[in-house]
């Protein structure tokens, strides 16, 4: 466990920040009671007003991807690593390559309200038992994921206090927490668009306007900026080439291609951004909305290499391993040496915002998994009342909360980014398989889809449980054990092509469950392709 021993920010940053994050936060939740669903229609709750512009729903999707992690951890990383950083950086714009290109489309077309409802289009044989697997491998996606926002939320709490105290840890996880479970319990996917939409403008705003006074410092000479960056690295051309991170050993490498691969592969199939991916009322919508999101994620990536950069050339690249090894003070560093306290502050409640927005979004695509695929499809067998599924829903989403709090407070130590990335590989490992093979492979079966989600799931987690990251390194979770014999930190390059290997041998083993349509004698997978290639601009 890594902590600081002093705080970054000072006192005159620190109530400037409390008070610029209250104004938000209270801002925010009356907006989410004024746009909160006002019917008892699990529609409004799930997807909201679909009446979105592709530019409101492309910052929502931003919203719902960016999170503290770019905002620090990234900036961080090329700030201590420079090429390796910023080459991870490309990888999520890659990724969502993948999204516009292979999924967005097709989901939205053959989707209502989850992902559930997909499979059972393309599998009627056995659909509850496919939607109760999904429904897990949701759960713990969506609990990884959260619980690396509140434990990020403890992690930015120390550079303003240092290392915090059990209450202060405590206390900090509660106040987030609790703002969470209220912009998902209330206000569903209104409320989290609404969310969405200003932290992905104050985001985009913040790190632009900062980038521009780095690069104004330099007089707009990218030249200067990369050669201050060496120079001020102690490293010299050695931070602007490859392998500072990622090189050396064969395992340092393949862990960084099983990062990259978990990451461009992960990204299409988490369960918030494929909810958002339902949310447009027509396809014209939907292009335009990636389209958009895709241009404003590269704009943030781009600009936290370049705070990254800026950074190292004008803090200093020991200075700031030395306030925190992990580089999460980075930004925070480079706002007090450009713009003093109050860009300081500005900053710091913004990575708070953005800690928010992600965590409320993960709450509402877990509450929702569980009260429509398990709740209302496989215990009470699409027999549940509105009013009851969205009792539910609701319900859901507080008991989130409060697991995801208990966790985040369990796992306090523990990297931020260890917690986001093993996310992505569960979700690539289990759920990208079944999407992929339901939408383009007329041989995949139930007993397929089951492999593929529970095996991706198992063998993803497994993997981890026998990593670094558990036993055998000084920064593992028990570094006094050693049962680590899998040696990469990411399980993305075994337990991805197994949960592809798992579908496709459990549909062989499975035989033919393609049942003829009844009225018309084509196919269910020929119904379902077109469905899901032409769909209907659903009201």
């Amino acid at each position: 466990m890594v902590t600081q021993a002093a705080a970054v920010v000072d006192d005159f940053s620190l109530q400037l920040t409390l008070v610029l994050f209250i104004t938000v936060v209270v801002v925010t939740l009356f907006t989410v009671l004024l746009t909160a669903p006002q019917h008892d229609e699990i529609s409004e709750f799930y997807l909201g007003n679909r009446d979105m512009s592709p530019l409101r729903n492309g910052l929502a999707m931003c919203g719902d991807y960016l999170s503290a992690a770019t905002l620090l951890g990234s900036t961080g990383l090329v700030a201590l690593t420079g090429y390796d950083g910023l080459l991870q950086l490309g990888g999520t714009v890659v990724a969502w390559m993948m999204v516009l290109l292979l999924i967005a489309e097709p989901l939205r077309n053959s989707g209502k309200f989850t992902l559930g409802d997909t499979l059972a289009l393309r599998l009627p044989r056995g659909q509850r038992s496919v939607r109760l697997a999904l429904a897990l491998c949701t759960l713990v996606v969506c609990l990884l994921y959260l619980v690396a926002q509140l434990v990020g939320s403890v992690a930015l709490l120390t550079q303003f206090i240092g290392d915090p105290s059990r209450t202060a840890r405590a206390m900090c996880v509660v106040v987030i927490g609790t703002i969470v479970v209220v912009y998902a319990a209330i206000g569903g996917m209104p409320g989290a668009t609404t969310i969405q939409v200003v932290k992905a403008v104050m985001l985009v705003a913040g790190v632009g306007i900062t980038a521009v006074m780095v690069m104004q410092h330099f007089s707009w000479n990218i030249d200067r900026l990369l050669s201050s960056a060496a120079d001020n690295s102690n490293l010299g051309d050695e931070f602007l080439g490859p392998g500072l991170r990622y090189g050396g050993t064969t395992a340092n490498k393949l862990d960084f291609f099983s990062l990259q691969l978990a990451i461009v592969l992960g990204l299409a199939a988490l369960p918030h951004i494929m909810m958002r991916l339902l949310a447009p009322r027509t396809t014209q919508v939907l292009r335009g909305s990636v389209v958009w999101a895709v241009g404003l994620v590269g704009f943030v990536c781009l600009m936290a290499g370049v705070l990254g950069l800026g950074a190292t050339a004008i803090v200093g690249r020991e200075q700031i391993a030395e306030v925190d090894p992990r580089g999460d003070a980075a930004i925070l560093l480079l706002a007090h040496q450009l713009g003093g306290a109050v860009l300081e502050a500005l900053l710091s409640s913004l990575a708070f915002i953005t800690l928010l927005g992600v965590a409320g979004g993960l709450t509402l695509a877990a509450a929702s998994s569980l009260a429509h695929d398990l709740w209302s499809e496989v215990i009470r067998k699409g027999k549940a009342k509105q009013t009851e599924e969205l009792a539910v829903a609701r319900l859901a989403a507080v008991v989130i909360g409060v697991l995801g709090m208990m966790l985040a407070l369990l796992s306090w130590g523990t990297s931020t980014a260890t917690l986001a990335f093993l996310a992505f590989a569960i979700a690539a490992s289990a759920i990208l398989p079944t999407i992929v093979y339901s939408f383009f492979w007329r041989g995949f079966t139930g007993r397929g889809a089951l492999l593929s989600l529970y095996g991706g799931l198992l063998c993803s987690v497994l993997l981890v449980v026998f990593s670094p990251i558990i036993s055998s390194h000084p920064t593992s979770v028990y570094p006094d054990a050693d049962f680590a014999w899998f040696p990469l930190q990411n399980p993305g390059i075994v337990s991805i092509p197994a949960g592809f290997l798992l579908g496709w041998l459990g549909s062989l083993a499975g035989g033919r469950e393609e049942p003829a349509a009844a009225a018309t004698g084509t196919s269910a997978f020929d119904e379902f392709q077109v469905r899901a290639l032409v769909g209907t601009d659903q009201g």
